[in-house]
């Protein structure tokens, strides 16, 4: 009754974009990934390859090449293996190439291990050679000689005496 309603203007309707755009200073994320598993009562005959992680607890006979693997307590591999980390429990029969190896006290490796970093813990067994990555040296730069840097006289010139 004492109420006056207000006459508003139309306000025209709001669009909206089908996708806002990401913020640029957000960072993407990347979400964890589980490792693989191949279990206790798993055999592979042929090579295991990715860039994951890796858990073996069961028998791969033939080379595995991934990002990190994990041999457990049951794990058993016939075969060259290739990781940029190797936390072994189990056996490896074959070569091993990683930047970082450790072999628990249950490991058991018959080859040459490559690596980096190489951790053993007491009991763990190690047949085969331990080789470092040898990275390869800078040449060294060649330090300027005196003689080098001193301007070379004019020829025929001879110096004035005082």
């Amino acid at each position: 009754m004492f109420s006056k309603t207000a006459k508003t203007p139309a306000k025209p309707p709001v669009k909206f974009d089908a996708a806002p755009a990401p913020l640029a200073a957000e960072p993407q994320r990347k979400a964890p990934r589980a490792a693989s598993l191949i279990s206790e009562n798993i055999t592979i005959e042929g090579n295991v390859t990715g860039e994951g992680e890796v858990h073996i607890d069961g028998v791969v006979r033939g080379d595995v090449r991934v990002g990190k693997l994990t041999v457990g307590e049951t794990g058993h591999i016939e075969g060259g293996v290739y990781a940029e980390a190797i936390e072994a429990r189990g056996r490896i029969i074959g070569a091993v190439t990683a930047k970082q190896v450790r072999l628990y006290g249950t490991a058991y490796v018959d080859g040459d291990i490559t690596h980096e970093q190489l951790a053993m813990e007491t009991g763990a067994f190690f047949q085969g050679r331990s080789l470092k990555f040898q990275r390869p040296a800078t040449p060294p730069t060649p330090a300027p000689s005196p003689l080098a840097q001193a301007p070379a006289p004019t020829p025929g010139l001879a110096p004035k005496p005082v």
